[in-house]
């Protein structure tokens, strides 16, 4: 916010003049579509103006502050002149989805403010004494039009500009003493450590590079690079050096954002750092049943906010969940929304993948526009493509809508009734064909108009009504179905021809779901709201996939770093004579279990296997408690509660006595983010080569690239697998010392068009069903002789 000598007219005004509660009024909190419906008013509205008005006219003024020369600027929405082409009229418009006479009178001391602002400008420039200043308001609900004129004189626009920037000044010199301090903890930043690890001064220097250059640097780094140290640092580095002025840490997981969080307290450096949650995980026990009227931490939210600011700011520089919620107790303000106010003045936000690429939940306050100061360190950058594909997947269901009818059946709500039942007849039109020709699920390549218009008219409705229905029953589910049509709404703005529509029938309901094949048009628009990326991944193989589905530009570059670990701790076995299709797991299943046996056998220690369905998962324990019945043995379940997690993972001891082999599901929770060191896991078997199941879903991925050109079932199928595969194979070496072994159980794996794909560093041995215990006997015995 502070970090150019540039302030936004309606971003000074709202920080400085904004009072009052959280939620209710704001734009946002009535009607997430308000900002789409105000471009359209907006452009109607000033195709009406007078013939000697102009339109979206810049305006700035320049002043002296804490020793800066500062920029206040903005754009005008409309401005009248005279024959002498003077000003005489400053015109603003502003939307939102409240009827004007419900306005609150703060929200009309910002319209009017940022108003005055302009004037003042105006009659500066021009030595003027006084202006008109228009409010044109409109209700994007019912469209209706006040209009509220003012005339101003310059001394009255002097008063308002006076107060706005002296009490400015102050957070600028707060600014500047933090920046300050900033600059210097950072030019004193040495690496933290007396030596690098292999490879780790490599990609440190490779992210400063793309850093100055402002490009996009996609790395796969190796487990045990140090992968987290070696972004972060010359991330700070570069900061210190004015070649960046915000770093974003995204994460796709909780524990990674705890890792970046380790990092940077190693580090001890002076800035501002900020870690984002999600609302429910920030909010206090007491808010969680409250409407915002009568929520005490959002009631008058903004007249404590500055003092609370103010405070964290002088007094802490890393800010995590329980930090904010102290300072946000001390003050009585939500503490959710008061990590968001934070991060506006931190130098580093750890946060997850949602915060920049989620079109429902993005930071607007930093990506609403491109800004070439902000740096985005994408972790674990193998998560992205699934998780984009998810951002841009919406479902909305005929069920949730007849539920809501029989809900409401006994109550007078006649209007919302019908237009309930308009949606539902839409969803009886969908599905006709489908019940007529007996189809569970049917595949389209475009929108489905009718249903859309329908849901449209519905939300237009809803607006209005939940507006005059504040204490009404069934809340709750009345919400959800708001919700669930406003989702599927914002993500079919984005249909293009990367885009397919899914109808399902279950017990006769329909199910329409829009969904994303090829995410990285949209990635990359992401991306470019920043000054450059690193993406980087211990799995980001092959990379030229990677860089074209996660937004790589044709300048972008791509790196692979070798192994920093002895190869020879790791012995990779491929069984070439094992089929494992659906159609010959079950005759092969007693072979799997003796070659599991085997790999625990040979030497005792913690053991997971990984199967691609519970299904699978299931039949394998059974056969391998009958054949082993004294092993102790771990079983992942499909509903495993948090607690249940930390139980599986806690009994993996290091310095076994016994064996335990752990069973759990390949793609899952205990595949990937874990790291169990030293003898805490001592090998791998891997069943399968891990392909998605079939689905309408998976095969129109397949087609779409089969239809550019590409191999189709590589992209849909093989590769998503494999990143699978070398996620659970990259649980057996954490460090240096660590000594394993990855058993790779289908024959699939020894064909040439999946071993081209393995780690380079791996040494793979193809092993039959008689030779695989002395080949672990002899492992074993070469890594334990080497060991002492």
């Amino acid at each position: 916010m502070f970090l150019k000598q540039v302030i936004g007219v309606r971003q000074l005004v709202e920080f400085i003049l904004k009072r009052g509660d959280l939620g209710g009024s704001s734009q946002s909190a009535t009607n997430p579509l308000a900002a789409q419906d105000g471009v359209v008013i907006h452009k109607r509205l000033q195709s009406k103006f007078p013939a000697n008005s102009r339109n979206e006219v810049s305006l700035k003024y320049e002043l002296e502050l804490g020793g800066q020369t500062w920029i206040i600027q903005g754009r005008a929405d409309g401005i009248t002149y005279n024959d002498q082409d003077e000003p005489v009229k400053i015109i603003e418009i502003k939307t939102s989805t409240a009827d004007y006479a419900d306005l609150k009178e703060s929200t009309l001391d910002l319209y009017f403010g940022q108003a005055t602002l302009y004037a003042y400008f105006l009659m500066r420039e021009y030595d003027l004494v006084q202006m008109e200043i228009e409010l044109l308001y409109v209700s994007t609900v019912t469209e209706a039009i006040e209009k509220v004129t003012k005339t101003l004189t310059l001394a009255e626009a002097e008063i308002l500009f006076e107060k706005v920037t002296q009490e400015f000044a102050a957070w600028v010199t707060l600014k500047q003493e933090l920046t300050a301090a900033k600059l210097s903890s950072l030019k004193a930043l040495k690496f933290p450590f007396s030596a690098y690890r292999q490879n780790q001064r490599e990609l440190a220097v490779a992210v400063y590079k793309a850093i100055a250059l402002k490009k996009r640097l996609f790395v796969e780094a190796p487990t045990g690079t140090g992968k987290t140290m070696s972004t972060l640092f010359p991330a700070l580095k570069a900061m210190g050096e004015a070649k960046t002025q915000r770093v974003f840490y995204l994460t796709a997981k909780q524990s990674t954002r705890q890792v970046a969080v380790q990092a940077l307290e190693i580090l001890q450096v002076d800035i501002r750092a900020v870690v984002l949650n999600a609302k429910e995980q920030m909010i206090f026990p007491e808010e969680k049943d409250l409407e915002d009227d009568e929520n005490p931490y959002m009631l008058g939210y903004y007249d404590r906010l500055r003092p609370a600011l103010k405070d964290i700011l002088e007094h802490e520089s890393l800010m995590d969940k329980e930090v904010i919620r102290q300072y946000a107790q001390k003050y009585t303000i939500d503490p959710f929304e008061f990590s968001l106010d934070i991060s506006l003045f931190c130098d580093l936000v750890i946060c997850d993948y949602n915060y920049l690429f989620d079109p429902r939940v993005y930071l607007q306050r930093f990506f609403s526009s491109q800004d070439q100061g902000n740096f985005f360190l994408i972790d674990e950058a193998h998560n992205l493509v699934n998780r984009a594909r998810e951002m841009y997947t919406a479902t909305v269901t005929e069920k949730v809508f007849e539920n809501l009818v029989d809900l409401l059946k006994d109550t007078t709500f006649t209007g919302l009734k019908k237009q309930l039942n308009k949606v539902i007849s839409q969803f009886t039109s969908v599905k006709e064909p489908m019940l007529e020709y007996q189809q569970e699920e049917l595949l389209l390549d475009e929108k489905l108009p009718s249903l859309t218009k329908s849901l449209q008219k519905f939300i237009d409705y809803m607006l209005i009504w939940l507006k005059k229905h504040q204490g009404y029953n069934h809340k709750d589910e009345i919400m959800e179905t708001f919700f669930q049509a406003y989702t599927f709404l914002k993500i079919s703005d984005f249909y293009d021809a990367t885009f397919r529509t899914r109808l399902a029938l279950q017990e006769g309901s329909c199910q329409v779901e829009v969904f994303c094949l090829n995410p990285s048009a949209l990635l990359d628009q992401s991306l470019a709201l920043g000054g450059g990326a690193v993406l980087f991944s211990a799995t980001l193989s092959p990379l030229p996939y990677y860089q074209e589905l996660l937004g790589g530009q044709e300048n972008s570059l791509a790196y692979r770093l070798a192994s920093p670990f002895p190869a020879e701790n790791l012995r990779v076995l491929v069984a070439p004579n094992l089929k494992m299709t659906y159609r010959y797991r079950q005759q092969n299943l007693s072979r799997v279990v003796k070659m599991v046996g085997a790999m625990q056998a040979s030497h005792p220690g913690n053991y997971l296997v990984f199967c691609p369905s519970f299904k699978l998962l299931d039949e394998v324990v059974q056969a391998f408690n009958q054949a082993y019945p004294t092993i102790k043995t771990l079983v992942q379940t499909s509903d495993m509660s948090s607690q249940e997690r930390q139980e599986f993972l806690a009994a993996f001891k290091d310095q076994p006595t016994s064996s335990l082999v752990a069973f759990a599901v390949l793609g899952g929770i205990f595949a990937e983010g874990i790291d169990l060191k030293g003898r805490k896991l001592e090998g791998v078997a891997i069943l399968t080569v891990g392909l998605p199941r079939l689905d309408l879903k998976n095969d129109a991925l397949k087609d779409y690239f089969d239809c550019k050109g590409e191999n189709g079932f590589l992209q849909a199928y093989q590769l998503p697998g494999l990143n699978n595969v070398f996620q659970a194979a990259g649980r057996v070496i954490r460090t240096a010392e660590d000594c394993g072994v990855v058993l790779l159980l289908d024959e699939r794996f020894a064909q040439r068009r999946y071993y081209q794909y393995f780690p380079p560093q791996w040494q793979v041995q193809n092993f039959s069903d008689q030779q695989l215990p002395a080949i672990l006997d002899d492992f074993w015995e070469t890594v334990l002789q080497k060991a002492h």
